[in-house]
């Protein structure tokens, strides 16, 4: 059985993406890195697809996760934005099963929970439980990197776990999981 295990997170976005690294040894979670996608100088929503395609590919060269995580788009009253952010977190999770990593994506509470114990804590509040928990020197300006790493560090406290997220495997154990978002 493999003791060593890469968590990739990754907070979607079309502004900033946040992602975030850890390694877990044995029952141990280690920080790798975080660091976020600043995509706000681009006018094009598809060239920011792409790019956030491209980054997430190049993430996965680099660091080889076993699992990605990410956090799902909350339902907001703004269409536009719902659709931008469901596009975006499409081609993150597109970058990881074109790779063959299983991608398990989360709602926004349900990483809040984990991370702190209330499902309606503040990104601060979130980011300086990573800050303890991980042993970090300093927290980025933005706080969208410690999101993507939160989502990996939820992802490792409901490891073996199916409560509160949707795993995919492949295209086809999306395909299977989800009839309804498939057109005939």
């Amino acid at each position: 059985m493999k003791t060593e295990k890469i968590i990739l997170g990754i907070d979607p976005g079309t502004s900033i993406m946040g992602f975030g690294i850890i390694k877990v040894v044995g029952k141990k979670m280690e920080f790798v890195q975080m660091n976020e996608l600043l995509l706000k100088k681009y006018d094009d929503h598809y060239l920011k697809l792409k790019i956030i395609f491209e980054r997430t590919i190049e993430l996965i060269d680099t660091y080889h996760p076993d699992e990605i995580a990410l956090e799902a788009p909350f339902f907001g009253k703004n269409v536009q934005s719902m659709l931008k952010l469901g596009r975006a977190q499409g081609v993150a999770m597109a970058a990881g099963l074109s790779r063959q990593i299983p991608v398990t994506e989360y709602a926004p509470k349900k990483i809040k929970m984990a991370i702190t114990g209330k499902g309606t804590s503040s990104k601060e509040q979130v980011a300086l439980m990573l800050k303890s928990l991980l042993n970090l020197k300093e927290l980025p300006k933005n706080l969208d990197a410690t999101d993507g790493l939160a989502a990996a560090v939820c992802h490792y406290y409901n490891s073996g776990t199916k409560v509160g997220g949707k795993n995919y495997t492949g295209w086809a154990a999306f395909v299977k999981q989800n009839p309804k978002k498939i057109k005939n």
